[in-house]
């Protein structure tokens, strides 16, 4: 089989079953695929009516929320496809975007990860796409919006790579998860997802270590996907969603970076974090 497609689902069935649509409807003549949908105890009906919907699909119904990196881990374990794409459950594939995309991957055997170009419905870049590991500079000049008001800058814009032309092909240090895909062979390689983040933050802890292992990441703009951000979230104010954002940047920074920089760093990085994480989640709880 050349692909396996894991889509993690949450509450979120009529998102899926467009995502669903999507990858039906899209020109994979000649390509071999399977569809597996992991749901994360929704309780909602969502995977009844997928399965009614697309019997074709193959379901896995957890008993609990066990979060993007764990319930993706088990869509992979049960995958059968040289080359397994993590796919949002909140994105639509265009026509020609799989084929389009194994195709190039299949020719360049350095590639450890895959990613394309991400449009939000409005039809702009989702900035997130295509990015650099998040140094302590990096989110320093991020958390400041350096990279919004000098985008052009290769020093304050290296977050989000602003300064690189959207439409280049072009190795980078990481992509995103709403679409990455990865040879089994560099699976094979580096593991799976680090379950330590329950959502946020693995798929650049993921690139990081198939970068480790001397592959390169590649953003891929030929093809596209579009991207309802946030739509297949917990909740857009869902104070877990809030902290597991922020608790994944001092996940990663413990995990690859505590021992690269002295105890001040340290210090401000854990210290900033937990800050705007409260700012965070008492700005959500003055929501109405």
């Amino acid at each position: 089989m050349d692909l396996s497609i894991i889509i993690v689902n949450y509450k979120t069935e009529e998102l899926t079953s467009n995502c669903i649509d999507s990858i039906i409807k899209s020109n994979t003549k000649g390509l071999s695929y399977e569809i597996i949908l992991v749901d994360n105890a929704s309780e909602d009906g969502s995977v009844e009516a997928i399965k009614m919907r697309f019997p074709e699909v193959k379901v896995i119904e957890n008993h609990e929320n066990l979060g993007f990196s764990k319930a993706n881990n088990i869509g992979m374990e049960v995958s059968k496809g040289e080359f397994l794409l993590l796919l949002n459950s909140d994105t639509i594939v265009e026509l020609n975007t799989l084929k389009g995309a194994i195709a190039f991957i299949s020719d360049h055997k350095h590639i450890g990860a895959l990613g394309c170009k991400i449009l939000l419905p409005s039809g702009k870049l989702d900035p997130a796409c295509k990015r650099s590991f998040p140094t302590p500079l990096n989110g320093l000049y991020h958390s400041l919006n350096l990279d919004m008001a000098f985008p052009e800058s290769t020093r304050f814009g290296a977050y989000n790579l602003t300064y690189v032309d959207e439409n280049k092909t072009c190795s980078i240090d990481c992509i995103m998860g709403a679409f990455m895909l990865v040879p089994r062979a560099v699976i094979d390689v580096v593991g799976m997802l680090d379950e330590d983040f329950f959502m946020y933050g693995e798929d650049i802890d993921w690139c990081y270590r198939i970068k480790q292992a001397g592959y390169q990441i590649i953003y891929y703009p030929e093809v596209r996907i579009f991207h309802h951000k946030k739509a297949s979230g917990i909740g857009k104010r869902n104070p877990k969603v809030i902290a597991a954002f922020y608790d994944s940047m001092i996940i990663f920074y413990n995990k690859h970076y505590q021992h690269k920089y002295n105890g001040l760093t340290r210090w401000a990085v854990t210290s900033g974090t937990t800050i705007l994480k409260k700012m965070a989640l008492a700005k959500n709880k003055r929501r109405k």
